[in-house]
């Protein structure tokens, strides 16, 4: 079953609008989750705000957040001063404009979510704003209150539907000629090349989405259900590590090895 849409509002292009719902794309309701307990008395552990100083906790209505300007230094901001900066973006998203759908980078992308049209009557115009992205191979960017903070988000076509991405912001990102730049600017042996081409093809494979299935919490619920059923599951020896002959690597030699152990049947 799909989840329940958590949030609702408009999506509107000039002066076409329809109401849509969305859902993040994502979702971890799968994965483990532990409790904190003490061990002694089996008793749940809680999280509390404590004052740095004198140790003891803070009452909720004491809580305010402070920017700092320097140690122990803080400009304190009111709840209602931080609201009153927030922007007009909370229901609405109004596409400001449109990019080539190739022009903004992986590295941008941050959240998925599913934008769906909220009734049939809105679907008309919902469908229009899709076909035409797709048709003229962009993406359209906008505005939107999110997770508590205004962001830059991305609206993308697939299939049926509109996948809306939330887009990082221009500060978080790294310019990736601080770290590249440092590699050297030889050209590659062709002969190498050609061999790990040819590895690349022996490893190739269809994607599936098992291809990143969890095996650490197979394993940990497998380790749940032994000690539900009252019994000790035997504990797996570490793997050693690999002997290493040295700093010094033949490359071709390792692999034309590699290329040969291809041809043998792996195991998955």
């Amino acid at each position: 079953m799909a989840p329940r849409s958590f949030w609702k509002g408009y999506l509107k292009l000039s002066l076409v609008t329809c109401p849509v719902s969305m859902m993040p794309a994502t979702g971890e309701g799968e994965k483990l989750r532990f409790h904190t307990l003490n061990a002694r008395t089996g008793n749940r552990v809680v999280s509390r705000y404590v004052d740095a100083e004198t140790g003891k906790p803070v009452a909720e209505e004491d809580e305010v957040k402070g920017y700092p300007r320097g140690e122990d230094d803080h400009v304190l901001l009111e709840d209602d001063e931080i609201a009153s900066v927030a922007l007009e973006s909370a229901r609405t998203i109004d596409i400001d404009m449109f990019v080539p759908a190739d022009s903004i980078g992986w590295i941008w992308y941050d959240k998925p979510h599913y934008l769906v049209p909220d009734d049939p009557i809105g679907e008309e115009a919902y469908g229009v704003i899709r076909d035409a992205m797709g048709a003229t191979g962009t993406v359209g960017i906008s505005r939107l209150v999110l997770y508590r903070r205004e962001r830059a988000v991305m609206l993308e076509p697939r299939d049926k539907g509109i996948v809306l991405w939330t887009l990082r912001y221009g500060d978080e990102m790294r310019p990736e000629a601080d770290y590249f730049d440092r590699i050297g600017d030889e050209k590659v042996d062709a002969g190498l090349l050609k061999l790990v081409t040819r590895l690349i093809e022996e490893r190739s494979v269809p994607w599936e989405p098992s291809l990143v299935a969890d095996p650490v919490q197979e394993k940990l619920l497998d380790i749940i259900a032994a000690k539900t059923k009252g019994r000790k599951r035997a504990a797996r020896a570490k793997p050693e590590a690999p002997a290493t002959a040295g700093n010094v690597i033949n490359i071709m030699e390792a692999l034309k090895k590699s290329i040969a152990s291809e041809s043998k049947p792996r195991r998955r």
